[in-house]
């Protein structure tokens, strides 16, 4: 991996629909919140930006809010965006509990000479929110972006698409529903 500074931005404010409002982010996976499994994973950055509330098993992140809360990702990112210093940031959804920093760092090594880098799932589907960005790309992209999509936001960037072996505990495993946390915990349990 090139070395290169990162802070990494969090989103952590979602409505959490899916699983009837509870705060997501907090929920428990094998003893943590999830929130705190994408923490480990970005320990090297030198910012860690939460936006959502503060978390107190995060006492070193910058909480910040966007505007109106629970606005969607877009409000989020611009929130999160506005306290990054480095010249990349690592974007993430608070709910990756088998994102690990090694994957993190190959999404920042496939990002050289290009504008971003981009987790792609099994199916070799995009997850916008396991990313990470040439921080003024992104800030030039967002200066004139009205609309509310990631995709239409990220896509237009041309960020490298990064496959990344999975194993039984996908670094791209979000916890959207009941369901899926309960599997998260399942595969946790089963040798983490």
């Amino acid at each position: 991996m090139a070395e290169r500074a990162f802070d990494a931005v969090v989103l952590a404010g979602g409505q959490a629909r899916r699983l009837g409002g509870a705060d997501k982010p907090g929920a428990p996976v094998a003893g943590r919140a999830l929130v705190e499994w994408v923490a480990d994973a970005v320990a090297a950055a030198g910012r860690l930006i939460v936006v959502g509330p503060p978390r107190a098993a995060l006492p070193h992140a910058v909480a910040v809010r966007e505007d109106p809360p629970g606005a969607g990702p877009v409000p989020a990112l611009r929130a999160g965006l506005a306290e990054v210093r480095a010249p990349w940031l690592a974007l993430l959804a608070a709910d990756l509990p088998f994102l690990r920093a090694g994957h993190v760092a190959a999404l920042l090594d496939a990002a050289r000479g290009a504008d971003g880098a981009v987790l792609l799932d099994d199916q070799g589907r995009e997850q916008w929110l396991a990313g990470c960005w040439r921080t003024g790309a992104l800030r030039a992209a967002l200066a004139g972006y009205r609309r509310s999509s990631l995709f239409g936001l990220l896509g237009p960037l041309r960020p490298v698409p990064v496959r990344l072996a999975a194993g039984e505990r996908p670094p791209w495993y979000d916890c959207d529903t009941p369901d899926a946390l309960a599997d998260a915990e399942r595969l946790a349990r089963g040798g983490m």
